[in-house]
């Protein structure tokens, strides 16, 4: 008996011994799983561009330059998480500033919080196109626009939606008085009017079996402050969307109301705002509609290196409200190869009463010139993504 009585005295020594390095070692272990991670991503790309309405580039065969530089930051801490993308253009396209930036709290996998710089919930998220040059709505702030304040997503299998409060646009200056800098990357409203205090909200059903489909409905409201008036006005957007994924198809669909009401100053007219991107400001109209439909498909290809292409279609119209105002059309036709984190463009870009599509960019988006050509720009964007 005293054997016995021996063995186990001796064996509950071991393990309260043993006890206290065992629990360091999953202390270790749980300090090592909530320990910050850093990511570090990014792109590089160029540009091969031919435009119709440029005599030098048409006599040249074109030019091949530079695009730009993305640094892309995600975080990740328990259930927080960090995403941001700052990029570097030519000081000719605005220089550079951040395309988004956002700090996020994951209540659990469906549902997170976001505050920052965050990607505005409206559309078919996040591109309502397929081509590098995005639909005609990316151009009237209405496609992978980001702006300042708080923003809720769910995602389940059958809903996804999001609600959003913003303050303003990315706000560069707070002494008070100073119009916005159009050096950014998503349009905004600039000039004498700023956005402020806008609410969003988005909503997507998904359903079908072996098809896939997503109908679902925006909506956009908020308010424009005059730097003359010093009164706000207001603006709102409205949108109907689906898309349809079939195999290797998917097809995209728009429509789209808009009105911007603004408390101006003598001498500038309600029926157009100034919207701003990359450096340079132009005119828009102030009420219109746009519609867009995309279609496109992927191809399993098996060339070198080169894994995938997606032909595609992408057109868009913005019909304006005021009957003397010309409307504006875009339609983009082309492909892109991927090859491993190398991805291309190959894009044939028509415009009418296009700013950046031969127009004379300043007023195309609002009053157009009726019976203008259309132009075209022929696009090869090269770009590696790490």
């Amino acid at each position: 008996m005293s054997k016995i009585t021996h063995f186990l005295s001796f064996s509950l020594g071991i393990i309260l011994f043993a006890t206290p390095f065992l629990s360091f070692g999953q202390d270790k272990v749980a300090e090592e799983k909530e320990k910050p991670k850093l990511e570090l991503h990014g792109a590089v790309r160029f540009n091969y561009i031919n435009s119709s309405w440029k005599a030098e580039q048409k006599a040249k065969g074109g030019e091949f330059g530079y695009d730009m530089i993305a640094i892309k930051p995600k975080a990740s801490y328990k259930k927080l998480s960090l995403n941001a993308e700052y990029r570097f253009y030519s000081e000719a396209f605005g220089g550079s500033f951040l395309k988004n930036g956002w700090i996020a709290y994951h209540f659990n996998p469906q549902n997170q919080i976001q505050a920052g710089l965050v990607y505005v919930p409206f559309g078919i998220q996040q591109y309502n196109s397929n081509n590098w040059f995005f639909n005609i709505t990316y151009y009237v702030g209405l496609e992978d626009d980001h702006d300042m304040g708080l923003k809720y997503v769910h995602e389940d299998e059958t809903f996804k939606y999001a609600f959003a409060f913003f303050k303003n646009a990315e706000e560069m200056q707070f002494v008070g008085g100073e119009e916005h800098d159009s050096s950014r990357y998503a349009y905004d409203v600039v000039g004498r009017n700023k956005e402020t205090n806008q609410l969003n909200g988005n909503f997507v059903w998904k359903f079908g079996g072996h098809v896939d489909h997503r109908l679902g409905i925006s909506a956009q409201v908020g308010q424009l402050y005059n730097l003359d008036t010093e009164e706000n006005g207001n603006h709102y957007a409205l949108a109907l969307h689906y898309e349809v994924y079939y195999h290797e198809w998917n097809f995209k669909i728009s429509l789209n109301n808009v009105a911007h009401n603004p408390k101006n100053g003598e001498g500038l007219s309600d029926d157009r705002i100034q919207m701003g991107a990359y450096g340079i400001p132009y005119e828009v109209a102030s009420n219109f509609n746009i519609y867009t439909l995309s279609a496109s498909r992927k191809f399993d290809i098996n060339w070198g290196p080169f894994e995938k292409i997606e032909a595609y279609n992408d057109f868009g119209w913005m019909q304006k409200q005021k009957k003397e105002f010309d409307s504006s059309i875009m339609n983009v036709v082309g492909f892109k190869i991927t090859a491993g984190n190398l991805l291309t463009f190959v894009d044939y870009a028509a415009g009418y009463n296009h700013s950046w599509l031969g127009g004379n960019f300043v007023d195309d988006f609002s009053t157009g010139t009726p019976g203008t050509k259309w132009e075209a720009r022929f696009n090869i964007n090269v770009g590696y993504y790490f």
